[in-house]
């Protein structure tokens, strides 16, 4: 299977060394080649892809803390009011919900 993101993978650049079309004819995607490098082979653009693919699996678990965290205007606050003001509360309820996070979401 030829895939952006595989080739992206072997260092080729989607702006100037290829283009992937839709043929629609039922033959799925069709490789336009731009490069003056050497094409590589479906297989090697296939596991390049599988590669990609496993490292962004592996990454899921930080997609989703980071869609769970409090945002950074929250952080900012916490962190004003425990150096400037001397309170503490906002720091330690955002680490409450860090650890309840990561609970969730743990690291494989």
């Amino acid at each position: 299977m030829i895939t952006s993101k595989g080739l992206v993978r072997l260092g080729f650049d989607p702006d100037n060394d290829f283009e992937l079309r839709d043929d629609r004819d039922g033959r799925g995607i069709q490789l336009i080649w731009k490069s003056a490098q050497p094409q590589p082979s479906e297989a090697e653009i296939e596991s390049a892809h599988n590669e990609w693919k496993a490292e962004y699996d592996a990454q899921a678990y930080a997609r989703s803390r980071q869609a769970e965290y409090p945002s950074i205007d929250e952080l900012v606050v916490a962190l004003w009011e425990n150096v400037v003001e001397e309170r503490a509360s906002a720091v330690v309820a955002l680490e409450a919900i860090r650890q309840q996070v990561k609970a969730r979401h743990p690291k494989p």
